[in-house]
């Protein structure tokens, strides 16, 4: 699997490319999510598409943003359009969403977007409710304290431990939401169970409902780690999606601490058995239980791979 498609909504909000040359009435600033992106050989740079944007849509009633391609001919780190936004932060203090990097696999692979420290978006922004960010390639956060942020996002294919740790390190007292897609080895991913033990043991986030450690190739060892972690008693939704998830993973979800609570439990992409997967759905009748994408791991069992590494 690979990032194919563009955000269609965010924030609630349908997605509306700013496009500066096209003529057509703008909707009003707080009624989509506004996307700005560069096509291959634009003519400007993404300091004078946002400046542009700044000029035709009232920036004081803006509520999401979604960032796409910043480059114009060449891969370039996100830095300076982190700075361009930041620089103007006072402008848009009805901002509530951020998405910094909505880049497919054909304008971009994942692994490839050269990132940079996004800390910025959230010492600039104190007012954002939802932060995701797409991209592992030198990605930088430092820790931080935000009283608002309700939920933070990270895709990528190879996660920096760094970033994880930094969030781990950071206060965020009103958070609900996290989702990291940490990825593989070959491409940055060196977190560590001990890495994720601040997020397991549920005193960091006294809000959080939904937590998302996903696309892992150390999936087996996440779950048996989540089937006795405090967090998960008061969570709502788990999602151990797109990663290398076996029968020995499962298994010990389903010998730990009960899970007939939560909401949902994506485990999409994975590589458990027929059997497991009907231990599951009656282990777990009242759970909305996501496992589609069932894969094959081979005779061996040595086949597996996460959902999306390059």
């Amino acid at each position: 699997m690979t990032v194919s498609l563009h955000l269609e909504r965010f924030h609630e909000l349908p997605i509306h490319e700013f496009n500066p040359g096209d003529g057509r009435p703008q909707p009003a600033a707080g009624a989509v999510a506004w996307r700005l992106s560069l096509d291959y050989d634009a003519a400007q740079d993404f300091g004078q598409l946002w400046q542009s944007f700044l000029k035709s849509v009232d920036p004081a009633g803006v509520r999401a943003l979604v960032i796409g391609p910043w480059w114009q001919n060449g891969y370039v780190p996100v830095r300076d359009t982190v700075e361009a936004m930041a620089a103007e932060a006072g402008r848009l203090p009805a901002l509530e969403a951020l998405f910094l990097g909505d880049v497919t696999f054909d304008e971009c692979e994942i692994s490839w977007m050269e990132m940079d420290d996004v800390t910025p978006l959230l010492t600039v922004f104190p007012q954002l409710t939802s932060l995701a960010v797409r991209g592992g390639m030198d990605l930088c956060i430092l820790p931080v304290r935000h009283e608002r942020l309700r939920s933070l996002r990270f895709e990528s294919g190879g996660l920096p431990a760094t970033v994880v740790r930094a969030v781990a390190g950071s206060e965020l007292p009103a958070l609900e939401r996290l989702e990291l897609w940490l990825g593989v080895g070959d491409h940055g991913g060196d977190t560590t169970l001990d890495d994720l033990a601040p997020f397991l043991d549920g005193s960091r986030l006294p809000k959080l409902r939904h937590l998302g450690l996903a696309n892992s190739d150390i999936q087996d060892e996440i779950a048996a780690a989540l089937a006795h972690a405090p967090v998960v008693a008061r969570l709502e939704s788990l999602d151990l999606s797109m990663g290398v998830l076996s029968d020995e993973g499962a298994a010990a979800l389903l010998e730990g601490q009960p899970l007939t609570h939560l909401r949902s439990l994506d485990l999409r992409h994975h590589y458990l058995s027929e059997e497991m997967q009907q231990r599951l759905r009656e282990a777990l009748p009242g759970v909305e239980l996501d496992l589609a994408e069932a894969e094959d791991a081979g005779e061996d069992g040595e086949d597996r791979y996460v959902a999306v590494a390059e």
